[in-house]
């Protein structure tokens, strides 16, 4: 899918995200972040108060200065405001990638079928009347109007809209490819299709969905985190609650006992709170949420929910099929084991022969092996007039027939009885051989001239490369990696050893599958895998994360809670790492909200309560201009660091394969430290400014 190519402050977003800002500031919108809600009210509070400083404090006797009240209030809005631009801004982006989604559905007329066959009387139909279990014509150049299975035709169909990838794929009925999605056109031929879904239930619309926002539901790790900051937040509204009347009572003794001092205004107080509460990642945490939804989108997964996007930070354990996961999935001839008494030569040129046919990724390298090594011209089966014998069920075996000359090729058990059964000799040789080859992980194919043995072709799966450093860095994070295959044992031990995963399940069935991911669960962990065809469906319903692919069949998309519109069974690679830096980006800014939290306390403290308590002023480090100057600087800084910030929230802090006891280490140094420091330097220069321009 083409993705609306939009920088972070792209203008196209900053206006909008500006007005939506403003929205934002609707009290039902605001209730939902407890801190920042205490934020709002603060702003409400110190306007009010500047109001009634302006007509003489009628109602609140003793307040701040007006102007200095005034500029409390500002930056508290401002504050505010920033943290609903960030939001916002993450928001526009999705909201973006919704509207060249929404662009893909279309007002199409269907074909309604009464009966699922092809030839019989169709009624046209609107798109949008049609319903679950309804079927449909879609002739070649027809835009196929809902998400549905095929039950009766074969077609080539551009997905092109929906997965960016302009080759046409094939979809047929029966097996892992017969689903097709609503919004995609029938290149050639023609589909007979049950109709899926109902009305507003489609994938596209489920993706508009979930990229707008409107199914974002907060995650387990965030209502965590706001239960801890809205207990934080409370802490520090108790506490400032309980400073203003012990400050008037201090303000009371100091007078009778003929010392200078006045109490802490409310003005103050609210500043203080404000300061003292974790607005950061307050501010922050919803945008970071929206924001690796977002990434998901760009690397084409849309993730069904939220918690999907947070559970693949979390995962484990990694569930990853072999064929077109860890291989590139089309087995190629790496070698030719000719039997005793036959040449290496020979047994080249009758494995090409028995292969000119074969139209398999498997044929065709055994005909290309031969030409390397040999210089063997490929032929052309007319020219031999030959006739060529395909691959069946029942023979388990194909080749060609030259005059008085059968040539075959197949697994060696079917070969063994072949050639017995024509009176030949298996050569205990070539039993070996083959063993050999499948104790390397390869496959091997015995070729036959007549009941001649001529000797083995050795078909390698080809491990992708660069897999193995993958692997390392899941390894390296604490992630175990289990590889899923078919094979037998002594094959997929070869193929695991080779690619570097730490287990594998070989000779697996959908059984096998769903037991494994829920032994590794009843351990407490948390398990990904990835799947098409429907037999996948049960494990991926029982995955935390399960990524279903766009090629597969519809049971296995509405089994998922994520779907790759690439099909590529390597994504899950990618999903766990934009999971991951989800994670750290959000644990990188509370380290610094808190941090940042702390350094603000000795900052503002001292400067507060100087009025009340002269003393204090020896704990003024920063040796700040005046007591109202520190706190509208604290006040200004608080606000400020949150637009700085948004670049890091909305991209995500770098992701680096490391385990969590070192990423602790890593963001207690770096935004740990960089939050402590920070805040010292940009309130002096706040203040500093200030204190120069007479503000304060």
């Amino acid at each position: 899918m083409a993705h609306p190519d939009l920088t972070l402050f792209d203008p196209k977003l900053i206006a909008p995200a500006s007005l939506d800002a403003l929205r934002k500031l609707s009290p039902r919108q605001q209730y939902r972040s407890p801190v920042m809600f205490v934020v709002y009210i603060g702003a409400i509070v110190t306007t009010l108060l500047w109001l009634d400083a302006l007509s003489g404090g009628r109602f609140v006797d003793g307040g701040a200065p007006a102007g200095f009240t005034f500029a409390i209030a500002v930056w508290l809005w401002f504050t505010v405001l920033f943290a609903n631009f960030a939001e916002s801004l993450a928001e526009g982006r999705s909201k973006a990638q919704a509207a060249s989604l929404r662009a893909l559905k279309q007002t199409v007329m269907a074909k309604k079928l009464s009966t699922p066959v092809y030839g019989t009387t169709w009624l046209p139909c609107p798109a949008a009347d049609l319903r679950k279990g309804m079927f449909v014509l879609v002739d070649a150049g027809d835009i196929i109007p809902a998400d549905a299975e095929v039950v009766q035709g074969v077609a080539s169909v551009d997905e092109s809209a929906i997965t960016g990838e302009s080759a046409p794929v094939i979809r047929e009925s029966g097996g892992d490819f017969s689903a097709v999605t609503g919004g995609t056109r029938v290149l050639s031929d023609w589909l007979v299709l049950r109709i899926a879904v109902n009305p507003g239930e489609a994938f596209i619309d489920r993706m508009i969905a979930m990229v707008e926002g409107a199914a974002r539901r907060k995650t387990p790790n965030e209502i965590a985190l706001t239960i801890l900051l809205v207990a934080l937040t409370i802490v520090f509204l108790v506490v400032t609650a309980t400073l203003l009347p012990f400050s008037l009572y201090a303000a009371q003794a100091a007078g009778a006992a003929g010392l200078a001092s006045s109490p802490v205004t409310i003005a103050v107080l609210v500043a203080l709170l404000v300061c003292l509460i974790p607005t950061t990642i307050g501010g922050l945490l919803s945008a970071i949420g929206v924001a690796g939804m977002s990434r998901m989108m760009q690397s084409n997964v849309i993730a069904t929910s939220g918690r999907a996007v947070e559970a693949a930070g979390d995962v484990d354990v990694l569930l990853l099929d072999k064929t077109g996961t860890i291989t590139l999935g089309n087995r190629q001839a790496a070698a030719f084991l000719p039997a005793p008494g036959v040449t290496e030569r020979e047994l080249a040129e009758s494995a090409q022969l028995a292969s000119l046919a074969d139209e398999t990724p498997e044929g065709r390298s055994i005909v290309v092996l031969a030409k390397q090594k040999f210089n063997l011209r490929a032929r052309e089966m007319a020219e031999l007039k030959a006739a060529f014998v395909p691959f069946t069920a029942q023979t388990r075996m194909s080749g060609v027939d030259l005059l008085e000359r059968p040539l075959r090729k197949g697994a060696a058990d079917t070969m063994r009885k072949y050639v017995l059964g024509l009176g030949g000799v298996y050569p205990q040789a070539v039993s070996a051989a083959v063993d050999e080859v499948a104790r390397r992980g390869s496959t091997p194919l015995v070729v036959v001239d007549g009941a001649r043995v001529m000797g083995v072709v050795e078909l390698k799966d080809i491990v992708k490369g660069g897999i193995r450093e993958r692997f390392a860095e899941l390894r390296r994070m604490g992630i175990e990696t289990v590889m899923i295959t078919g094979d037998n044992h002594l094959t997929a031990a070869a193929i695991a050893a080779e690619a570097g995963v730490d287990d594998f399940l070989a000779e697996a069935t959908p059984e096998d599958k769903l037991a494994l991911i829920r032994k590794y669960q009843a351990e407490g962990r948390l398990v990904a895998m990835t799947g098409d065809g429907t037999n996948d469906a049960p494990a991926l319903a029982q995955a935390d994360v399960a990524v279903a692919m766009n090629t597969g069949t519809q049971a296995a998309k509405e089994a998922g809670n994520m779907v790759d519109l690439d099909s590529n069974p390597t994504k899950l690679l990618e999903i766990v790492e934009i999971g991951k830096q989800m994670l750290m980006t959000r644990g990188s800014l509370t380290t610094f909200s808190i941090a940042n939290d702390i350094a603000k306390y000795f900052a503002i403290i001292p400067a507060a309560f100087v009025a009340t308590y002269p003393q204090l002023k020896a704990l003024d480090v920063m040796n700040l201009a005046s007591p109202a100057s520190a706190i509208l600087s604290a006040v200004i800084f608080n606000a400020l660091i949150i637009v700085v910030l948004i670049p890091l929230a909305l991209r995500g802090v770098r992701y680096r394969a490391i385990g969590a006891a070192a990423l602790l280490r890593r963001n207690l140094l770096i935004y740990g430290l960089g939050g402590i420091v920070l805040p010292f330097i940009g309130i002096k220069l706040i203040d500093m400014l200030l204190a120069a321009l007479h503000l304060a």
